[in-house]
């Protein structure tokens, strides 16, 4: 099935019509803040797999709540401050006449989630939370290109052995149905086996969009492996500073149910490319998202959710893989290990 595949034009998430990515960062700080916008109000749910998320508004997602579609997600560094960002996209949504009317209001529905970044070799020292602003930035970047890498919500985030980043990758199935993933990975886990070269999403690239190293042709690695960003938070006396988390996305019709169920499937990706995943120590959780309202069959939906899992999967190692050096970095890049 796998063979069957293509990426979209631009192999991002946006190659789902309808969908916009902006990122917003402050390379000072080494942190930033990423916005998935629709042209029009999209239907979202979100599963939870890690033991520490940090979220905002993730209530409404659940299948049996009362709110159906919502007008952005946002991803973000900045750990609990970082859920200000939500607040800087919903003021700029506002501002464009979006959002849930109740009245003469319109309260735009903005769920987000955020990863740990305050120790990265950054500057920490603001006197104001820097992340409503960096969320508005995001909003107004807003377009259908957007940087992958060390960019966006991905500025400051770590893997296990090499600096993480914002990833994306998309899929056009045999149908013409578009799915495509959107992850910021700060991982506890690695994303490449024992001795860097290699990536554990291998089997899943496509035409070398990670450096087509192809996959690792040893096997039995069964012991996890003494991590760089481990060892770089304990000097600063800091642990549990992990999280991967995710959109993916769809121009099929789903239900907010199948919406939840794309998010479940779509953590398989996260799995086979994070090694550990879904630890207690991180906050891994996936959106699922469709731009379009209805119902698909159980026949069509079960190969929608499969994609969504490669897709993630390719997504995590192609961030990973753009990531690029700064200035006070405490672990190397990708290609910096090679």
């Amino acid at each position: 099935m796998v063979a069957a595949y293509k990426p979209g034009p631009r192999n991002l998430i946006t190659d789902v019509a309808g969908l916009r990515v902006g990122n917003a960062q402050d390379d000072h700080i080494k942190t930033g803040s990423t916005v998935l916008v629709g042209d029009a109000p999209f239907t979202a749910s979100v599963h939870v797999m890690g033991g520490g998320p940090g979220t905002k508004e993730t209530d409404l997602l659940a299948p049996d709540k009362t709110v159906q579609k919502v007008d952005a997600l946002v991803l973000s560094g900045g750990s609990a401050f970082g859920l200000d960002a939500c607040s800087g996209v919903m003021d700029g949504l506002r501002a464009m006449g979006r959002g849930f009317p109740v009245g003469p209001m319109h309260i735009p529905i903005v769920p987000g989630a955020i990863i740990f970044d305050l120790i990265n070799g950054g500057a920490k020292d603001w006197d104001e939370n820097p992340y409503r602003a960096l969320g508005r930035a995001a909003l107004d970047d807003a377009g259908v290109d957007f940087t992958i890498g060390t960019a966006g919500a991905g500025t400051g985030a770590l893997a296990a052995m090499q600096k993480g980043g914002l990833g994306s990758a998309s899929v056009v199935l045999p149908n013409g149905t578009t799915v495509g993933a959107l992850v910021v990975v700060n991982a506890l886990g690695s994303v490449t086996t024992p001795g860097d070269r290699h990536f554990w999403a291998a089997p899943f690239e496509i035409d070398g969009e990670f450096g087509g190293a192809g996959p690792d042709p040893m096997s039995g690695h069964v012991s996890p492996q003494i991590s760089r960003k481990a060892e770089a938070m304990m000097l600063h006396a800091a642990e549990g500073a992990n999280t991967t988390i995710a959109i993916v996305a769809t121009d099929a019709p789903l239900t907010k149910t199948q919406c939840h169920r794309l998010a479940v499937t779509a953590h398989d990706g996260m799995a086979r490319a994070v090694v550990p995943a879904h630890s207690p120590l991180d906050g891994d959780l996936v959106f699922g998202v469709s731009t379009t309202q209805g119902e698909v069959d159980h026949a069509a939906f079960a190969d929608i959710g499969a994609a969504a899992a490669v897709c993630l999967s390719r997504a995590i190692a192609r961030g990973v893989y753009a990531a690029t050096p700064a200035k006070g970095d405490l672990i190397p890049t990708y290609r910096d290990t090679l």
